[in-house]
């Protein structure tokens, strides 16, 4: 079932966010700190937000999410104030970035990055997730629907997102989902895609 995320859902929302982090498939290998993604992609929105974050339910245990933001320049401001002084110690942000780890300290260290004039009247932005085995079977629509609803009943107009263009599988899912392409400058085509939340 599809229900509110819950705080003893936090590690099993981290653990998916590291099983699924590498274009839908185990980080662990590209980012062996089990810490360093979830958070950046998912513990943030988590707590910051839970109100929009839902879990898709086996039993008891979380094995997918959909978390994200309502207003992505106010989330980016308390990144930066708030949440990245708790990692600063553990995550110096490095010269010269030489590991996919690396690169993911710097991604950390730059919340500013979500900051894209091109989807600024998109002002929500989401991540969604679900473990290989509950993927195709309609759970991510269910997901997906249960996030847009939350957002159209806040008032928020429209949502977008930043995907792996070559993900193809992920944009077929997007697509059907009713996603279309924004244009951003300095990415290639595919890489921010919007759409309307549902307000009815």
């Amino acid at each position: 079932m599809i229900r509110p995320y819950r705080p003893g859902d936090r590690a099993a929302v981290a653990e998916i966010c590291v099983l699924t982090g590498d274009s839908g498939g185990d980080s662990r290998e590209r980012f062996p700190d089990p810490d360093l993604l979830p958070s950046v992609f998912a513990l943030p929105y988590v707590d910051r937000e839970p109100e929009l974050a839902f879990v898709l339910d086996d039993g008891g245990t979380a094995v997918g999410y959909v978390l994200g933001t309502a207003d992505t320049a106010a989330f980016v401001k308390w990144f930066r104030e708030e949440w990245l002084p708790r990692f600063g110690e553990r995550y110096p942000l490095p010269e010269r970035p030489a590991t996919p780890l690396e690169w993911l300290v710097g991604v950390l260290h730059n919340p500013e990055r979500m900051l894209v004039p091109e989807v600024a009247d998109h002002p929500a932005h989401l991540h969604i997730d679900l473990l290989p085995g509950y993927q195709g079977a309609g759970h991510g629509r269910a997901l997906m629907t249960t996030f847009l609803r939350a957002l159209g009943g806040m008032g928020v107009p429209r949502v977008h997102l930043q995907m792996d263009p070559a993900n193809t599988r992920a944009r077929a899912f997007y697509d059907r989902m009713g996603f279309h392409e924004i244009a951003v400058a300095g990415f290639p085509s595919g890489a921010f895609l919007g759409r309307a939340t549902i307000t009815a």
